[in-house]
């Protein structure tokens, strides 16, 4: 399918943007040789707002490195791995593909992908660009967060091998676009609320019951 690019932890910044935290830890660099992955995410990385970020539903966040050109040139500067606070920058992946719930082998963990990434203001801090959460939204490119099934290790070179892949067809994009930019597609989410973490599971919800009473149902 693909492989592992670079695996990046946390650098803790204390700038203005980080906002009302006053930290964060978007600011992923490379590291090197196998770090080890746990439930709730890699060994020396650091997740500050764990509100939006981090917990078992996304434990460890991924990012496709051919993404990079795209936004390297609009914005005419270079973005290093990590860039995107990605833990895994991967290479030869379709990550905006990847269906909800679809299960990979990454160096010698099991992980799964449960939800797309949405952008923040400290995200638009980070780079500096006022409209990124506007810009990254219309992109559609988010990354993927993933659930760790089994704990281990990964490095850079590693494989990624999809091990399952529902049936259901609905795609980290998809999600993406149901919560960022047309809600009306939430609905369409409702058979995989189980695999969703619990704030995209609950809005999914909430849309089914909004439209099941004005429909009388």
């Amino acid at each position: 399918m693909g492989c592992v690019l670079t695996v990046n932890v946390a650098v803790v910044r204390t700038d203005a943007w980080t906002g009302r935290q006053g930290r964060s830890g978007i600011d992923k660099r490379p590291v090197e040789g196998p770090v080890h992955v746990g439930r709730v995410g890699l060994r020396g990385d650091t997740i500050c707002d764990l509100t939006f970020h981090g917990g078992v539903d996304r434990a460890v966040y991924v990012f496709a490195h051919e993404d990079f050109s795209w936004w390297s040139s609009l914005l005419d500067r270079d973005i290093p791995p990590g860039g995107f606070g990605e833990n895994l920058t991967s290479v030869g992946m379709d990550v905006t593909g990847a269906r909800i719930g679809e299960i990979w082998a990454v160096g010698s963990a099991v992980v799964q992908v449960t939800a797309p990434r949405t952008p923040c203001r400290v995200f638009a801090g980070f780079w500096d660009v006022p409209d990124l959460v506007a810009r990254f939204s219309r992109r559609g490119t988010p990354g993927a967060y993933l659930r760790v099934l089994t704990v281990g290790e990964v490095a850079a070179g590693d494989p990624v091998t999809v091990l399952h892949r529902p049936d259901h067809g609905i795609t980290v994009g998809q999600v993406f676009r149901a919560v960022m930019t047309d809600p009306d597609e939430l609905p369409a989410l409702g058979g995989i609320t189980d695999l969703l973490p619990e704030d995209i599971r609950h809005r999914v919800q909430r849309r089914l019951a909004r439209s099941a009473a004005s429909t009388g149902g």
